[in-house]
């Protein structure tokens, strides 16, 4: 299977603002006093829009869709979360913590991307879990490495281990489960999603190590990529603040290969590191403090990965 595609799906806000749902254990959010609603959206927009041509000047094809006023869904710009879409034609919809995250799910965002062509055979639901209280947010929590049938989670309020175990049967991945921390206010605090920590590409990942508490368990992860030939970058808990982490990797035009992060991240990565990466793929980075700030998310959690094949 491939691990890295050509074609994205992106969701433009309308009314993107700090969401006070999802702030409870996202602690990468924060409040923007200075700005009004309205100017915030305005600065996320020009952010996004930024990043759309910088990703389509380089041959990513990008389907954006505009989001809608009603219902409220203030994180729409973060579609990774509630679906994926796999190479068999299977399209999985997630369960959301938040409950005004759960509208973020339209049927009409996959019948614009069956429209262009995309097929899909199967759709595979668990948002049903929802009802209980379980919660596993699609590659926001998975970090999957598809050439090698492996999905990584760190387990969290948003990342259920027996969903987890149950996508990784239905989906034939091998699962790779720890535990993530970060320091908040003196405490070790579990990471919301996997995918703030660590970021998976065809011959290297990103990971921040030092957030795995338990020895045994870093030596797990560590050891599993190390066993899947990956060179590993290792970052620190003040770039995971600075989302360096979140990175994605994805194909341009000749198939030519590129890292996609935010500015901050980009910035926040010394020397060694970038020149460990360029190795690997051309970095392509982009402003996105607002939208950092705000939603406590960047760029790969903007990006949901389009693996479906075209008829």
């Amino acid at each position: 299977m491939k691990q890295t595609t050509n074609s994205i799906l992106m969701i433009r806000p309308v009314a993107f603002r700090m969401n006070e749902q999802t702030a409870v254990n996202n602690y990468y959010q924060k409040v923007l006093d200075d700005l009004l609603p309205a100017t915030v959206n305005i600065k996320a927009q020009q952010e996004f829009d930024t990043f759309v041509e910088k990703l389509r000047a380089v041959g990513v094809d990008v389907t954006v869709v505009d989001d809608t006023l009603n219902p409220d869904t203030p994180d729409s710009i973060f579609p990774n979360n509630w679906v994926s879409l796999h190479q068999n034609g299977d399209v999985a919809l997630y369960p959301m913590f938040a409950v005004n995250r759960r509208q973020e799910r339209r049927e009409e965002i996959l019948d614009l991307l069956e429209d262009k062509g995309f097929k899909m055979e199967n759709i595979v639901d668990y948002t049903s879990a929802e009802e209980d209280g379980f919660f596993l947010e699609g590659t926001g929590s998975l970090v999957l490495d598809r050439a090698n049938e492996k999905a990584y989670c760190a387990l969290s309020p948003r990342a259920d281990e027996e969903l987890f175990i149950e996508f990784c049967e239905d989906f034939d991945y091998a699962p790779v489960l720890f535990e993530a921390f970060h320091t908040v206010n003196g405490e070790r605090k579990l990471i919301y999603h996997t995918n703030v920590m660590m970021c998976l590409g065809e011959t290297f990942a990103v990971i921040c190590a030092d957030s795995i508490d338990d020895k045994k368990e870093r030596k797990m992860v560590l050891d599993t990529l190390k066993k899947d030939n990956k060179e590993i970058i290792l970052i620190t808990e003040e770039q995971v603040n600075n989302f360096a982490g979140n990175m994605l990797e994805v194909r341009g035009a000749d198939d030519k290969r590129y890292i996609v992060m935010s500015a901050a991240a980009h910035q926040s990565l010394k020397p060694k590191q970038v020149e460990q990466l360029e190795k690997h793929a051309t970095i392509l980075s982009s402003s996105l403090d607002t939208i950092e700030a705000c939603g406590g998310g960047s760029a790969r959690c903007m990006m949901a990965e389009v693996f479906l094949t075209k008829s």
